[in-house]
């Protein structure tokens, strides 16, 4: 059953999971971000708390459209929050964060390492104010790690916590993957503890500090590389796109018809299921490799691979990437197109599923975004615009401190808000 708020056409909702939860957002750019608009999907009132005029730093960095708008990289980020604005660094914006605090359930940050200690905010001094406060916090490091004080971004994330070791061709570089796994990767598992914290909390009456390196983060998302190296003792290295050890056979991209840059699709015969290379040897044209013995176990085929990359690269070149995919697919052999994301924009499916939706926002007008992946009774959370720059000051400092009009302007004017 649907309630008042539920788009029955495009199943989204605004999710009520964490109604009532009262989050302080101070981080930027990604890491922090990342995370509490997941919180903020489900439900929770999240609060950025920006730099007068200017605001946080991501307003104004990748893909910007003019220098009078909030950039694109920006929007993916802080969708469904609020925004306002607060000196930092004058006493009388400390003092209203500090009753912010008061009222609030999760505060978080991930400013540069010694900056909250230095605005007198830290785990001691708002835990005294709020004793079930779940402070959380996002450093490039840990802490007691001999590179605590380092400045860290995602890339650098990813290359110390080893996942560019194994990402890459296999006698090529250390290659980046794509996905901001040291950034939203670290949201992600922020994002875990502060749900975990907060039940805690409403159990105990009791707060936690909770702390997240992006370096030990990244390390977690390679836990099949570290069974590879306590199986073998040495250290897993870099395979392309096949799995971690190397020896599945096939297993890899093959190009398809169209040669355009992501004509390709990725499929894998799961060693432990051996029907599935026999059908695709149905599906390639090659029925009377059925059963043949250089053919009919993982450890035969590793001697042949350039063989056996060579027929299924012979057939998925007459295919489109979606033919392909489509005939392996439903031969249940395991496989995917690769897609890229102007190709994902246009599938109308995700659209008409709800994960993406078109949202309309008060400077850069109407575009798509992909949500939150999660369905909650059959329904993604409904995706709503990033706030502008101070957009909900007003809003909620009236609301969480009763602050009136005469008293708001007064701070306006004054340059703390």
């Amino acid at each position: 059953m649907l309630n008042e708020n539920q788009n029955s056409i495009n199943n989204q909702t605004d999710l009520d999971c964490l109604n009532g939860v009262k989050v302080i957002d101070l981080s930027q750019y990604e890491a922090g971000p990342s995370c509490t608009e997941a919180l903020a999907w489900l439900g929770a009132e999240v609060v950025k708390i920006e730099k007068p005029v200017t605001g946080e730093p991501a307003r104004y960095g990748y893909a910007r459209i003019s220098d009078d708008k909030d950039s694109w990289y920006f929007c993916q980020f802080n969708a469904n929050k609020k925004s306002i604005t607060l000196d930092l660094k004058s006493n009388k914006g400390i003092e209203i964060l500090k009753e912010l605090v008061k009222r609030a359930d999760v505060f978080i940050e991930n400013l540069a390492p010694g900056t909250i200690e230095r605005l007198g905010l830290s785990f001691e001094a708002l835990a005294s104010l709020n004793p079930k406060l779940v402070y959380a916090q996002v450093k490039g490091f840990g802490e007691g790690s001999r590179y605590e004080n380092f400045h860290s971004y995602d890339p650098i994330a990813q290359a110390v916590g080893g996942i560019m070791s194994v990402t890459g061709e296999k006698d090529g570089a250390p290659c980046k993957p794509g996905p901001g796994l040291g950034d939203t990767g670290t949201g992600m598992t922020l994002g875990i503890s502060i749900l975990a914290a907060l039940l805690k909390a409403e159990k105990t009456g009791e707060g936690s500090r909770i702390q997240v390196a992006m370096q030990d983060s990244c390390m977690s998302y390679i836990r099949l590389a570290w069974a590879y190296t306590l199986h073998t003792g040495e250290p897993c290295m870099r395979q392309g796109a096949k799995g971690v050890n190397g020896t599945t056979v096939p297993q890899g991209v093959y190009p398809c018809k169209g040669g355009g840059a992501n004509d390709y699709i990725i499929l894998y015969c799961h060693p432990g299921v051996p029907e599935q290379f026999q059908r695709l040897l149905e599906i390639i044209g090659r029925p009377e490799l059925k059963g043949n013995p250089n053919y009919a176990t993982q450890e035969a085929r590793m001697d042949i691979e350039d063989e056996v990359n060579a027929m299924i690269s012979n057939w998925t070149l007459t295919k489109s990437k979606e033919d392909a995919m489509k005939i392996i697919g439903e031969a249940k052999v395991p496989v995917g197109a690769v897609n890229d994301t102007g190709e994902l924009f246009e599938d109308p499916e995700f659209e008409e599923r709800g994960l993406i939706q078109s949202i309309s926002h008060p400077e850069l007008g109407q575009f798509k975004m992909v949500g939150w992946p999660i369905r909650h009774n059959g329904s993604f959370a409904k995706i709503k615009p990033a706030p502008l720059t101070g957009e909900h000051r007003n809003e909620v400092l009236s609301n969480w401190l009763g602050l009136k009009e005469e008293e708001l302007k007064e701070l306006s004017n004054a340059g703390v808000i």
